[in-house]
């Protein structure tokens, strides 16, 4: 198997490294192996739990695994031409967002100025006097309503595109190690050391807004849609993750890091969260004041109220209990979302919130409530953040 390496600056610079993630694709078979023999071994004696495999569930999760290695070669490629600065359609991309905001912004005036002329909500129109001039006003301010709602969408998902493949090429572990302002703290074992705590503590942030933010959570709900847990959830990732890492790979260049420290510092954080996916480990007792495990991290993937939006921390749980993001274990965890999606597909797995979020905001009528369902909290509208924990306020989906 040949080895996928990582690139953290432009193509033309030719700075690659090797992924250790995929080097150790041997050991996430084996270790889904041997675990799969134990459970299989022990069910008898023990019963089935949400920690046994399902076929389905398992296909499911290693191909979106699958995916999301193969993805950010993809997304390159098809994003190059129409990333703002770097490719030839980056300004038309630019463009087409300003033009439909402009739209929209002119079609929200038009609704506005004629909603005072539509029947009153729930009023029957042939209850109502006779207007003769009314019916155009209606079918007017229903097409800019239409038009208003389409141009919206096509904004926000040009705007998005632009903005994150534009940031994400500004954004690579070379360039900004390049434009670092202090000196380079070198590749040996504090560098190294330094790279991976300093990592984890970014990936806290990241991994926290990626479930307080509803256009972030659209993404990294595809990792916490399966019910069941084992090391194969580990391997459930979305496809646009080369997008959010490239936030820590440039803050890292920045402070010093050169991108194969960077590259190491990844690689162990995403090997450390590896074999915390299982239920085949009760707990690491006393280690897990300072260390993640497979206990706090099951915390994380649970749907129970207590539960939600907890240990957000790589390999370290420090941040948690820092930043009062911290829970143990207490109560059987129930695994999945607060909505399950009760499917299987791939392809529905990586788009259904992002079609949930994207019909709410078509149906707003205003950019503030547009935007609102992008990047507030889901559920912000009806007064609470979270539907599974009820009337709380600022609680996300989790």
């Amino acid at each position: 198997m040949s080895v996928r390496t990582v690139e953290l600056s432009d193509h033309s610079e030719g700075n690659q490294f090797v992924d250790l993630t995929v080097v150790a694709i041997p050991a996430y078979f084996g270790g889904m192996g041997a675990e799969y023999a134990w459970l299989k071994r022990t069910v008898a004696e023990r019963g089935v739990t949400p920690g046994d495999y399902e076929r389905n569930d398992t296909i499911a999760s290693l191909t979106m695994g699958t995916v999301s290695l193969i993805a950010p070669l993809v997304m390159g490629k098809i994003l190059a031409p129409i990333t703002p600065g770097k490719g030839r359609y980056g300004k038309a991309l630019l463009g087409l967002a300003l033009g439909a905001a402009a739209v929209t912004t002119v079609a929200d005036v038009i609704t506005r100025r004629n909603a005072g002329h539509l029947p009153p909500a729930g009023m029957v129109p042939s209850t109502l006097k006779p207007d003769p001039g009314s019916a155009p006003v209606a079918r007017r301010a229903s097409l800019a309503s239409r038009v208003a709602s389409s141009a919206a969408l096509t904004a926000v998902a040009a705007g998005g595109v632009a903005v994150a493949s534009g940031w994400a090429a500004r954004t690579t572990g070379r360039k900004l190690f390049d434009k670092r302002p202090g000196p380079d703290l070198g590749r040996g074992p504090v560098a190294v050391v330094g790279a991976i705590v300093a990592w984890d503590f970014i990936y806290y942030w990241n991994h926290r807004l990626s479930h307080e933010s509803r256009h972030l959570w659209a993404y990294h709900v595809v990792h916490h849609s399966s019910e069941h847990y084992n090391l194969s959830t580990a391997l459930r990732q979305p496809v646009a993750d080369s997008f959010i890492s490239s936030v820590p790979q440039g803050l890292l260049g920045l402070m010093g890091f050169s991108p194969d420290v960077i590259e190491t510092a990844r690689g162990v954080n995403l090997l450390y969260q590896f074999w915390i996916h299982t239920e085949t480990i009760a707990s690491l007792g006393a280690a897990e004041k300072i260390l993640n495990s497979p206990s706090l991290h099951r915390v994380h993937h649970g749907s129970n109220s207590q539960y939600l939006d907890r240990n957000h921390g790589g390999i370290f749980i420090i941040w948690d209990r820092l930043f009062g993001t911290h829970e143990l274990e207490d109560e059987p965890v129930i695994y999945g979302l607060t909505k399950n999606i009760e499917t299987y597909n791939p392809v529905a797995i990586a788009t259904h919130e992002y079609g949930d979020m994207f019909r709410d905001f078509r149906e707003a009528t205003n950019w503030t409530d547009r935007l609102s369902y992008v990047f507030r909290g889901p559920g912000w509208d009806r007064g609470l953040t979270c539907e599974r924990v009820g009337p709380a306020p600022n609680r996300p989906w989790a």
